[in-house]
C-alpha cells in the first residue's frame, strides 16, 4: 500500500513543483514589462531637479564692473619693485 501511495504521490508533487516554478517565472516576465511605480516623493525630486536644471542652463553669470584701478588711473606707470632704474 505504501508503494502504491509513494508512486503515486511522488510524481504528483514534482508535476506539482514544476508547474509551480513555471506559472513563477510567467508572472515574474510579466512584472518585467509592466513599468515599476515611482513614489510620490521620487517624482518630486525628479521635477525640482528638472526644474533647477533650467534655471541653471537660463542662468546669466553677472558682468563684472569694470573699475579703474591705481595703475591706470597713473598713466599706465606701476612701481616695480626690484626693477633696476626704478626707485624702490
Amino acid at each position: 500500500m505504501y508503494t502504491i501511495f509513494m508512486l503515486i504521490a511522488v510524481p504528483a508533487l514534482i508535476i506539482g513543483w514544476i508547474a509551480y516554478a513555471l506559472w513563477l517565472r510567467k508572472v515574474r516576465e510579466e512584472e518585467k514589462k509592466q513599468p515599476k511605480p515611482q513614489s510620490q516623493r521620487l517624482v518630486k525630486t525628479k521635477t525640482e531637479i528638472a526644474d533647477w536644471a533650467q534655471k541653471m542652463a537660463q542662468y546669466q553669470p553677472p558682468k563684472p564692473k569694470k573699475t579703474y584701478s591705481d595703475e591706470e588711473s597713473q598713466g599706465g606707470k606701476q612701481d616695480r619693485p626690484g626693477k633696476p632704474g626704478q626707485p624702490t
